[in-house]
């Protein structure tokens, strides 16, 4: 899956876009919309938290790091002991790591904008709107040509990285 992004320049033409994409069969929790604050979007699927933060991301970094610093304290637990410990002693505490900066990460994660969407702040403050769609890779070029040509005034702005397979 990936996630492509169009930039609307009003309401009633978003409005019209997620209802094709809903009809081209995308389930709505693959179509997000996101809007100046107070817009009301009616019926159409707001973006959640997950794409409004860098929650995931953060995430998976504070994962890494944590996971790393686990291990890296498992070893260091194993050189000062003085006798080897079995490797489950590293296996938790890398476990323990990486549930820890995962945590961190995330709640950290949550009270920043997603990087991601930075560069379209000033449109959406116009009253712009950005429709994310998370779709599989071969749908893109469908996807993106339906919706530029049955709605000119629509900007594609490009994809996103593959998002993970359970999504």
């Amino acid at each position: 899956m990936r996630t492509i992004y169009f930039l609307v320049p009003d309401i009633e033409t978003t409005h019209k876009i997620v209802d094709e994409l809903r009809a081209e069969g995308i389930e709505e929790r693959h179509i997000h919309v996101l809007a100046k604050r107070d817009t009301p979007l009616q019926d159409m699927p707001e973006a959640s938290l997950l794409q409004k933060t860098d929650f995931i991301p953060a995430l998976e970094r504070g994962a890494l790091l944590g996971g790393t610093g686990g291990l890296l304290a498992g070893l260091a637990g194993l050189a000062f002991s003085g006798f080897v410990i079995a490797g489950g002693a590293i296996l938790g505490a890398i476990m323990a790591g990486a549930t820890i900066g995962s945590l961190g990460g995330g709640l950290m994660g949550m009270n920043v904008g997603n990087t991601k969407l930075k560069q379209f702040e000033d449109a959406i403050e116009k009253g712009e709107l950005l429709v994310l769609i998370d779709i599989p890779r071969e749908r893109i070029e469908d996807i993106k040509q339906k919706v530029l040509k049955h709605h000119p005034t629509a900007e594609f702005e490009g994809m996103e990285p593959i998002l993970p397979s359970g999504y």
